[in-house]
């Protein structure tokens, strides 16, 4: 079973940055995406940004100029600047194989922005 365990999570005023790190407990190789996902109370998860192990990159609209993706084939890190409010959410990691049809999630980790 893979296990994906997050970090860098935690609490700034507005305008501030965090980088979120993801780390899989091995390496991988093909057809994977690694992601990151946030959820507000009461709304529902929403894709943040992915990125293929070749280094193609996706970004929400709201993520577009501020956050920044990265990865390798065994980690994936978000920095995220110029937070808002609007931020505060829980981030998941996320690793996926559409071809394999693989799914595994990190366990969340808190950001939250205020004001």
């Amino acid at each position: 079973q893979v296990q994906l365990v997050e970090s860098g999570g935690g609490a700034v005023q507005t305008g501030g940055s965090l980088t979120l790190s993801c780390r899989a407990s091995r390496t991988f190789s093909g057809n994977y995406v690694f992601a990151w996902y946030r959820q507000a109370p009461g709304s529902q998860r929403e894709l943040v940004a992915d990125i293929t192990l070749s280094g193609h990159m996706y970004y929400a609209d709201f993520a577009k100029g501020r956050f920044t993706i990265t990865s390798d084939n065994r980690a994936t890190s978000l920095q995220m600047t110029n937070l808002t409010p609007e931020d505060t959410a829980i981030y998941y990691c996320n690793l996926r194989n559409a071809i394999l049809s693989t799914d595994y999630w990190g366990q969340g980790t808190q950001v939250t922005v205020s004001s």
